[in-house]
């Protein structure tokens, strides 16, 4: 068993590596620009300070600080026309436009010199001010001189932003007749001209031929998936340590909120699990002894109107039955814990008889439809055993009902409920969206949903790469209970 056991768990490493490969191209492709969401939250917060989170040497730093500066992966394969630095622009639109520019022209040089010919361009067109160009000739109204200038800087960004011929011929066109009609554009006319010469070189280039041939780039450990997986050293862990990056909502690690988080999800689960079994186990075992009599069909007809009865439903029922003051206030309305009343300092059964209160709706709202579909797995497989030879045989000896049924019938019947097992450890995380917003339990669910609603991808990633580990954690755990109860399975 315990080598079994090792070999299963040597097999999870391949696993993992394929499941944080498919998280990672996930993120990266995922909608959005995350430094601008992370500044755009920094913004929200209020002060001045703050809200220079904007500015670009900050958008900056928070592309080094996520890893966005490096290349993607260990090796990428392009072809002979293209860069291997491309990563390191930051805007995605200008990659774009530099990636389409290559392909078509074949010269990267070329391409790399329009590129930045343009930015300095817009670098000296930055430069401009309508208010100084008004007070210094007052031959222009000021609202003359304004757009003037904002159409040129508009071209030029549509010329970042475009590798159509077509569209690249119109800007150039528009800009040029702006330059030569006001003579405020003087400064801009060297640059401008070097713009147009390297975009004639590139309408003309004659390198196509590169873009047909292979090339592999290699970039070493220097790359975002190493950094996401290991970590730096210093200020990132990586994700083997249980550094899930920060979140695009508050910009908090993702790791502090899982964590805060999952237990609450978790524990009940798990609760309303056990308690399921233990119901449903003996539910169906007596089904099966007692098939087809008033009895069976009595649970059956109680327990499918419970399976059918929507978890929404009952919850807000019982709520409105045993949580109200016109009705039954018994329980508290919401929450799993009193905030005026409970201390972190309490010892863990204080704490467990504070909550159990606020946990018992809940915990029915989680359990009741497990009964039906547990309970009939059970009878299934009962009935399919004690129609087999040993069961037979082990009456015809005269060993009595209650043995027969407990002894050599219960343990084999137990492999479908326990295959049903495997899927638990990964639906605990996700939580229970409905359960947890109708109760307000601050659990995983609910914050899956908001993480969802706001693009935060790495918390989605997050749940997304833990319940693919513990969906084969759960599968190993069946695989060793069918050993633990069914002697004639045996792992060598």
């Amino acid at each position: 068993m315990l080598k079994y056991t090792l070999q299963r768990i040597l097999t999870f490493i391949p696993m993992l590596i394929a499941i944080s490969l498919l998280s990672f191209v996930i993120s990266i492709n995922a909608p959005g620009d995350p430094v601008e969401r992370l500044a755009k939250s920094a913004e929200s917060e209020g002060s001045a300070q703050e809200q220079s989170g904007a500015s670009k040497k900050i958008k900056q730093e928070l592309r080094k600080k996520l890893g966005l500066d490096l290349p993607i992966f260990y090796l990428s394969i392009s072809d002979l026309s293209s860069s291997d630095t491309l990563y390191r622009v930051q805007d995605k639109y200008h990659k774009s436009t530099l990636e389409h520019l290559t392909h078509k022209s074949g010269n990267w040089q070329l391409v790399s010199d329009y590129y930045l010919e343009l930015l300095n361009l817009q670098k000296i067109h930055l430069t401009l001010n309508s208010k100084e160009i008004y007070n210094s000739q007052q031959t222009l109204d000021l609202n003359t001189i304004n757009e003037a200038v904002n159409q040129v800087g508009f071209e030029i960004n549509s010329l970042l932003e475009t590798s159509e011929d077509e569209l690249m011929e119109l800007a150039l066109n528009k800009i040029e007749n702006n330059l030569y009609e006001y003579s405020f554009f003087n400064p801009l006319i060297s640059s401008f001209d070097n713009v147009k010469t390297f975009n004639k070189n590139l309408l003309t280039s004659d390198s196509k031929w590169k873009t047909y041939i292979p090339k592999i780039n290699w970039y070493g450990s220097q790359n975002q998936y190493h950094l996401w997986l290991f970590g730096n050293g210093k200020d990132r862990k990586g994700l083997l340590r249980g550094d899930f990056g920060i979140s695009y909502i508050d910009s908090q690690p993702i790791s502090t909120k899982i964590w805060q988080k999952i237990g609450i999800s978790f524990s009940l689960s798990l609760i309303s699990i056990f308690i399921a079994y233990l119901i449903s186990i003996p539910i169906g075992i007596y089904s099966a002894y007692r098939k087809d009599s008033a009895v069976d069909k009595g649970f059956s007809l109680i327990l499918f109107i419970l399976y059918s009865m929507p978890s929404f439903f009952v919850g807000t029922l019982l709520l409105l039955q045993f949580a109200n003051p016109d009705n039954l206030a018994w329980f508290p309305v919401s929450g799993i814990q009193d905030p005026t009343l409970f201390d972190p300092e309490w010892s863990f059964w204080t704490k467990i008889k504070h909550r159990m209160p606020f946990l018992i709706l809940p915990i029915i709202t989680y359990t009741y439809g497990s009964f039906a579909f547990l309970s009939r797995i059970m009878r299934v497989g009962m009935i399919d055993i004690v129609s087999q030879d040993y069961i037979r045989t082990a009456r015809a000896k005269g060993l009595a009902e209650g043995k027969v049924i407990l002894k050599h019938a219960l343990r084999n019947s137990l492999l479908p409920v326990i295959t049903v097992f495997a899927a638990i450890f990964p639906a605990a995380i996700g939580g229970s969206i409905i359960i947890e917003v109708i109760f307000s339990i601050p659990g995983m669910g609910v914050e899956v949903y908001n993480s969802i609603l706001n693009y935060d991808y790495p918390m989605i990633i997050t749940v997304f790469t833990i319940s693919g580990f513990l969906t084969m954690l759960g599968y190993l755990v069946s695989d060793l209970l069918y050993a633990v109860v069914d002697p004639r399975i045996s792992y060598k």
